[in-house]
């Protein structure tokens, strides 16, 4: 209670002497940031029948004997004190950009034209402080945070406190001299410092350093659209973490390298497949998105494989299969030894004679042939005579034919003519007209293909379809019977 009083008494204003002298202080004690600029109020008074001959501020005591200096005249002084009052009452003085050197005890003191001296005790005690920001060093995204703005010494004016995050001002979450942050996050994390309004004092900047687990992980792949064999490839792998993310990559779920950057040099075909990194620090782990590496190369290991089967009505089948590695698949065609025509597409063909035969299987990016299998198609006994029969046979029906054919030629010759017949010169402008070539319509149709092996046109290939229409008219014939 005792302490308490006491308190309260130095912060009263100060009475200092007996009745007639006295020097008052507005407070005992000040306490100011540094660079700011700090003003002492006071007045004094004296008996009436003295004349002020000198008021001057002082912050040294001196010795018996010693005059007592004026802080006006001292250098580090007479640029930033300015002495606000009279030579009647008002002692008020102001003092600027005060440093850590400022800090004394100051003391007003006047001199009366009868030479009496008066100064005013206890004084002044003047604290110069900066601000310091407590703040946690590491904090995880989710907890609370209290980061506080402290002084050496309680601030005499009542201040109010201002924040920054990355020289950005903010308005929310600010208590007296606290920023209290819930639930932090990625954004909460940077550069803080605060500083007293009106001053241009600010703490020195703290780095909050919020930490959580990887975020947005993602792949992209450098070079090409389309990845041939032999190229090389570079995947990147991405994230936002903290602390970084330690990144390791897999092929499917086999692990296959570390690092930011996976690079393949001359990819191969076995390199093909889907991708992924993972990126996983303190606070846990997170997979990409798969990318795809599709390697693309020409047919390779092109071969023939050969299967004998019946037919339907007992006969020997041959099927020869054609089988390729290429990306993307080869279109097939298959070729007869010494033959530039093709005789079959696809990924099987059936032979029906013998002979030697390859494939060829192509893509966009090559072609390759396979080595030429020799094909022998066996004919059974019975099929040979089978076919003779029906060669006799045929040729028999075509006697029969020939010998009618010829009976009916021979009977119109016996026939009697017609009485009158015009000649056929009679109508040969008719006849002129209808055997010009230029009036008889002729259709042609002419397919030319593309060898399917060689991307060349090859006579031996070509198509011709031809229909010719020709139309008779304006013949007369006299029809009279002799």
């Amino acid at each position: 209670m005792m302490k308490t009083l006491i308190l309260l008494f130095l912060l009263m204003i100060y009475r200092v002497s007996g009745a007639d002298w006295a020097v008052n202080y507005s407070s005992s004690q000040i306490c100011a940031l540094k660079s700011s600029e700090v003003t002492i109020r006071c007045t004094y008074k004296y008996p009436t029948g003295h004349q002020i001959m000198k008021a001057f501020w002082t912050k040294y005591r001196a010795k018996k004997g010693q005059d007592y200096p004026d802080l006006s005249e001292d250098p580090e002084y007479s640029k930033r004190l300015q002495y606000l009052g009279d030579k009647q009452q008002n002692c008020t003085v102001r003092l600027s950009h005060v440093t850590k050197k400022d800090e004394h005890k100051y003391y007003f003191r006047f001199i009366t034209d009868k030479n009496k001296k008066w100064m005013g005790t206890p004084g002044v005690n003047l604290s110069v402080t900066d601000l310091q920001l407590e703040s946690p060093e590491r904090v995880t995204e989710g907890d609370s945070v209290r980061l506080t703005c402290r002084s050496s010494c309680k601030l005499t004016d009542t201040p109010t406190f201002i924040w920054y995050r990355n020289s950005q001002r903010l308005t929310e979450g600010t208590i007296g001299n606290k920023l209290i942050l819930k639930s932090v996050g990625r954004e909460d994390l940077g550069r803080y410092r605060c500083a007293v309004y009106g001053h241009t004092l600010t703490s020195p900047e703290v780095y909050l350093n919020v930490t959580y687990p990887p975020k947005s992980v993602s792949v992209s792949i450098s070079g090409s659209a389309v990845i041939m064999s032999g190229d090389s490839v570079t995947l990147s792998c991405s994230s936002d973490s903290n602390p970084p993310g330690i990144i390791s990559w897999f092929k499917g779920k086999m692990l296959v390298g570390s690092g930011r950057i996976f690079s393949i040099s001359k990819i191969s075909s076995d390199d093909s497949g889907e991708y992924k990194c993972k990126a996983r620090n303190a606070h846990g782990a997170r997979y990409s998105d798969p990318v795809t590496l599709d390697v693309q190369y020409p047919p390779r290991s092109v071969s023939v494989s050969i299967s004998d089967s019946k037919n339907k009505v007992g006969g020997d089948l041959v099927t020869l299969t054609c089988s390729s590695d290429s990306n993307p698949p080869a279109e097939i065609c298959w070729l007869e030894e010494n033959q530039s025509s093709a005789v079959g597409s696809g990924q099987s063909f059936s032979a029906v004679q013998s002979g030697r035969f390859y494939c060829v299987a192509r893509n966009p990016h090559g072609a390759q042939r396979s080595d030429a299998v020799t094909v022998t198609v066996k004919v059974k006994h019975w099929k040979i005579y089978h076919t003779a029969v029906v060669v006799s046979l045929c040729g028999i029906v075509a006697a029969f034919i020939i010998g009618l054919i010829t009976c009916y030629v021979k009977q119109k010759q016996m026939r009697p003519q017609f009485s009158s017949i015009q000649t056929l010169t009679d109508y040969s402008d008719d006849i002129s007209i209808i055997f010009d070539p230029r009036q008889m319509p002729y259709v042609y149709e002419n397919v030319m293909d593309v060898h399917p092996c060689t991307d060349s046109h090859d006579p031996k290939m070509t198509i011709h379809l031809y229909e010719n229409l020709a139309v008779y008219g304006n013949v007369a014939i006299n029809r009279n019977m002799p």
